[in-house]
């Protein structure tokens, strides 16, 4: 069971987790906690919009960009606050 992830060297520890494949492309989809302290490191690597991506217990590797995104609260300026995230990712192509 894939309790993390890393994107990019930062660790993500995840809630819940699919892989599939799709048009012999990696797509892993994922759904982690994000706490207001932890907000704009998070935020900063999203916006990047392409990881590399390493599931340990998977063994697995790739390169992927974001296929889709949401989380449940917007304002994570305010302290104490925490978002559900949920992020798909998929290989992109060489």
């Amino acid at each position: 069971m894939v309790k993390e992830i890393i994107l990019d060297n930062r660790l993500i520890k995840v809630n819940h987790y699919e892989q599939e494949t799709i048009n012999g492309l990696h797509q892993i989809s994922i759904v982690f906690d994000v706490t207001s302290e932890d907000y704009h490191d998070i935020a900063t690597l999203l916006y990047k919009g392409t990881f590399e991506v390493t599931v340990p217990v998977a063994v697995l590797f790739f390169r992927a960009t974001i296929r889709n995104y949401s989380t449940s609260i917007t304002n994570l300026y305010e302290q104490g606050q925490v978002g559900e995230y949920k992020l798909t990712l998929l290989e992109t192509e060489i």
